[in-house]
C-alpha cells in the first residue's frame, strides 16, 4: 500500500484500514540493496546510537554529530563511519547527506528539524515532535514549504501488541471500539535531571509534554484525532521540582480525552509512585477487547462478547465474556522487515521498524506511517492536556494541524 497514492481525506481520517494494512501486511517488494540509497547523517550520539541505518540494505550513514566529543566517537564506532561533524549546523551543510536523524534533548527538536529541512535534508526526529502550539504550527508549516518528508521515532507505533491491535482494527475485530486507555509509567527519571552538577532538559519536565508513547496507543491504531481534554496533576512539593524551567509543579497526569469520533480515551503518565514500570494500552470495542500485557505479570489478553450469562454476586443475570490468551506474534520476524532487521530490538521491537519505514518511505517516494501530521496529533493534544492541569482540569479544546480540519 503506497500511502502516497491515498486522496489526503482518507489518509488522514480514513487511514485506518490503509495504515493498517501497511504495517501488517506482508511485503516482499523490498528494493534490492543495489538500488536506491538513503544518505544518512545522525546527530545525537545518546538515544540515536540505538537505530540501525547502517544494517538497512537501502541506507548508508554517511555523517555523524554531537556536541560531546564522547558522543561522537560512540557515533562513529556504532555506524562505522569516519565522517565526524562537531555540530548540526555544520553536518546540514554536507552535501553527502541526504536525511537527517535528529536525536538531541526535546527542547530542541523543532528547531533541528526546521534547519534541517531548511538546508534540503529529510528528517526523522525522536520525540516529542514539539515543546508549544506555537513549534507544532511551525513544523507543519516547514514541511509544507520545503516538499521534504518529515517523520517522528514513535516507538508505541511499532510495539508489537499495538502492530496487533492495528491488525485487529483493520479486519474489524473490535466492532466498535468505543475507549482506550494508555500508560506510561517510568518512575526515578528525576536521575536524569542533572549532568556534572548541571541542570539537564529533562529537569521537572511536564509528563504531559512527553504524551507521545501514549498517544500513539488510540491514533496510530484508529486514526481518529484528540479533540478536547481535561486533566489532573498531581505533585507532593517536592523540593526537586523547584523553579524548574517549566514551572510544572506536577509529577503525575492523568487526562481524559474525547475523540473526533465521540470516543474516550485516558492518559496517564506516571513519573512517581508506587507503581511498576510500563508503557501499555488496552482497547475496548463492542465485540472484543484487547489488552497488552500487564506488568503485574499478566500477559496479552482478549476478551470477546460472550453468547453464555451468569449471576453476579447480588445474582443478577449478566453476560459471560470469553476471555483468552493472546500468543503476541513477534513482528520482527515477519516478512515486514527486510532479512538484515529481522531481530529483535529497542522498545519492544519498535526501532528496526522505525528504521525501515523511514527508510523505505524515502526510497519509494511515499509518506511515513507518522508523517508530520501524526507527529502533531500524537504531541499537541499533551500540551493542551498539562494547561488543563495547570488550570485545575478545566476541559480544553484541542487544536487541529490537519489540513483538511
Amino acid at each position: 500500500m503506497n500511502s502516497a497514492l491515498l486522496p489526503r481525506r482518507d489518509f488522514l481520517t480514513g487511514t485506518a484500514a490503509a495504515l493498517s494494512a501497511a504495517a501488517v501486511a506482508p511485503r516482499f517488494a523490498f528494493a534490492e540493496p543495489a538500488a536506491k540509497k538513503v544518505r544518512i547523517g545522525v546527530v545525537g550520539g545518546g538515544f540515536g546510537c540505538s537505530f540501525y541505518w547502517h544494517e538497512h540494505p537501502n541506507c548508508q550513514v554517511t555523517a555523524v554529530s554531537d556536541l560531546r566529543p564522547e558522543r561522537r566517537t560512540a557515533l562513529r564506532n556504532r555506524f562505522r563511519c569516519d565522517n565526524v561533524h562537531d555540530s548540526l549546523e555544520s553536518l546540514i551543510r554536507d552535501k553527502t547527506v541526504d536525511a537527517v536523524a535528529v536525536f538531541t534533548g526535546a527542547p530542541d527538536h523543532v528547531p533541528h528539524s526546521v534547519a534541517a529541512l531548511k538546508a534540503g535534508k529529510h528528517v526523522i526526529c525522536a520525540v516529542p515532535a514539539a515543546m508549544t502550539l506555537e513549534e507544532c504550527r511551525l513544523l507543519v508549516d516547514t514541511v509544507k514549504q520545503t516538499g521534504l518528508t518529515y517523520m517522528m521515532a514513535e516507538t508505541s507505533y511499532y510495539q508489537q501488541p499495538t502492530i496487533s491491535a492495528r491488525k485487529f482494527f483493520q479486519e474489524g475485530r473490535f466492532g466498535s471500539l468505543y475507549y482506550c486507555e494508555s500508560e506510561y509509567h517510568h518512575a526515578g527519571l528525576e536521575v536524569l535531571f542533572w549532568e556534572n552538577g548541571q541542570r539537564t532538559w529533562r529537569h521537572g519536565f511536564p509528563p504531559m509534554h512527553y504524551p507521545t508513547h501514549c498517544t500513539a496507543h488510540l491514533i496510530g491504531v484508529t486514526g481518529e484525532r484528540l479533540t478536547r481534554v481535561s486533566c489532573a496533576g498531581w505533585g507532593d512539593g517536592d523540593p526537586i521540582l523547584k523553579d524548574n524551567a517549566y514551572g510544572n509543579p506536577f509529577w503525575n497526569e492523568t487526562a481524559f480525552f474525547t475523540t473526533n469520533r465521540g470516543n474516550a480515551f485516558r492518559v496517564a503518565i506516571y513519573w512517581k509512585g508506587a507503581h511498576r514500570g510500563t508503557e501499555r494500552a488496552q482497547w475496548y470495542g463492542d465485540k472484543m477487547s484487547f489488552f497488552f500485557p500487564h506488568p503485574n505479570g499478566l500477559g496479552p489478553v482478549i476478551v470477546r462478547a460472550g453468547k453464555q450469562t451468569e449471576k453476579d454476586s447480588g445474582g443478577f443475570e449478566r453476560q459471560l465474556p470469553e476471555f483468552e490468551h493472546y500468543a503476541q506474534p513477534e513482528w520482527w520476524k515477519t516478512d515486514l522487515l527486510p532479512e538484515p532487521l529481522r531481530h529483535d530490538s529497542g522498545h519492544e521491537g519498535s526501532h528496526t521498524f522505525l528504521t525501515h519505514e523511514f527508510v523505505d518511505a524515502l526510497v519509494r517516494g511515499r509518506r511515513p506511517a507518522v508523517d508530520v501530521y501524526e507527529a502533531v496529533a500524537y504531541t499537541a493534544p499533551g500540551i493542551v492536556a498539562h494547561q488543563s492541569a495547570l488550570r485545575g482540569g478545566e476541559q480544553l479544546p484541542v487544536p487541529s494541524f490537519d489540513p483538511t480540519a
